[in-house]
C-alpha cells in the first residue's frame, strides 16, 4: 500500500531527554573504529576548544533512530518496516555533540515519493538540547520496497 503523501509537513511530538555520555561516545568510537582522542579523553577535547569529550559527528544516528520509530511505527502512516532499506543519511551539525549534555529531538515527514512501486520517505529530525539549542539536523530518506520489489 502506497504511504499517504498528506502526511508531507508532519511533526512529531519531542522525544524525552537522551542522556550523553563519556562511556556511550567511547563505545560508539570504538563500534565505528573512530580514533580521535578528543572522543575519549576531556583532555584532549578541552585542548581543541570543547568542554568535554566529543562524539564523533554520526553518533547523531543514535539520537535521531530512536525519534524516528515514532514515524516508522505510526499506525496511522501504515509503512511496512519489514520492507524498508535506508536510501541516505545526512548530518548538519550545529556543534558537536558532547558529554553531559541532554539532547531532545523532533522528526519531521519532509517528503514522500512513489517511483518504480517503492515509495521513498524523507524524514528530518532536528536535534537539540532540553534548553533548546540546535545541536544537529538529522536527515534520513528510506526506501519503501513495493510489493514487487
Amino acid at each position: 500500500m502506497p504511504l499517504d503523501p498528506s502526511f508531507i509537513g508532519r511533526s512529531y511530538p519531542p522525544s524525552q531527554p537522551y542522556d550523553v555520555s563519556r562511556e556511550k561516545i567511547r563505545e560508539f568510537a570504538d563500534a565505528i573504529g573512530a580514533t580521535s582522542p578528543a572522543y575519549r579523553d576531556a583532555e584532549a577535547a578541552k585542548a581543541l576548544g570543547h568542554g568535554d569529550v566529543i562524539a564523533p559527528p554520526t553518533f547523531a544516528i543514535v539520537v535521531a533512530m530512536k525519534t524516528n520509530e515514532t514515524v516508522m511505527f505510526d499506525p496511522e502512516l501504515k509503512l511496512d518496516y519489514s520492507r524498508v532499506v535506508h536510501g541516505d543519511q545526512n548530518f548538519t551539525h550545529h556543534r558537536p555533540i558532547t558529554a553531559g549534555d541532554q539532547l531532545v529531538s523532533v522528526a519531521h515527514i519532509d517528503a514522500i515519493t512513489s517511483r518504480m512501486g517503492n515509495d521513498m520517505i524523507t524524514v528530518r529530525t532536528e536535534i537539540s538540547t532540553v534548553e533548546g539549542e540546535p545541536v544537529t539536523t538529522a536527515k534520513s530518506m528510506l526506501v519503501v520496497r513495493g510489493e514487487d520489489a
